[in-house]
């Protein structure tokens, strides 16, 4: 089948975004945007795409959830033996993007990962509802299952098993940190002539700032 959508188009618009006018430290700017866009997209402005590879290069991407940043970089937790889990333990490098369409933005961000201290994945386990709790030991997550009824069969056995106790961290579980070297400001503007501002640094050295070609 062919679908011709070539002439699905949108023109971008937004606040001019000038290199001049930026902060020094990318963290800044990129929590002035973070806020604007929980205001703007709800409860899916933390969403990003995570991109991954693995052993043999290949890459993968799917969407998974910010839940914490600051100067050190941006965590987000998963199953340690999933397939994001997997190529990052053997690459620990990571690429992910914000996609803001309200605001006509864009954040890539690059970098190596390490995976949390246990104290920081338990700390966030215990705040998750206790149903997402049970997921973590309900779902083998990334393998292949038989149909929906092996799901829900594991969900009744681990709700028995917990029933009436705290459901402690299963240790196949927690956090990765994104550790950037490189963050990208993209501002949609029209004509297609957008506004990039690219901070890198290498490590041990400060944030250096550019302005990109559309």
């Amino acid at each position: 089948m062919t679908r011709n959508i070539a002439d699905i188009r949108r023109d971008y618009e937004g606040g001019r975004l000038d290199e001049s006018h930026t902060p020094d430290d990318p963290f800044a700017l990129f929590d002035e945007w973070f806020t604007l866009a929980l205001e703007s997209e709800g409860k899916d402005g933390n969403a990003m795409t995570l991109a991954t590879v693995d052993s043999q290069g290949h890459p993968h991407a799917r969407v998974v959830l910010l839940k914490g940043f600051d100067e050190n970089g941006m965590v987000f937790f998963t199953n340690y033996h999933s397939h994001k889990g997997s190529e990052l333990n053997n690459v620990p490098y990571a690429a992910l993007t914000f996609w803001w369409p309200s605001l006509s933005r864009q954040v890539r961000i690059e970098g190596r990962t390490e995976q949390v201290s246990a104290d920081e994945s338990d700390e966030y386990f215990d705040s998750r509802p206790r149903g997402s709790q049970l997921g973590a030991w309900i779902a083998t997550q990334s393998v292949i299952i038989p149909n929906r009824n092996w799901i829900e069969e594991r969900q009744t056995r681990f709700e028995q098993a917990y029933e009436g106790q705290d459901i402690p961290r299963p240790i196949h579980w927690g956090g990765y940190r994104v550790i950037p070297d490189m963050i990208e400001f993209w501002q949609g503007q029209p004509s297609r002539l957008h506004d990039r501002i690219r901070f890198e640094r290498r490590e041990g050295e400060a944030w250096k700032r550019f302005r990109l070609a559309p």
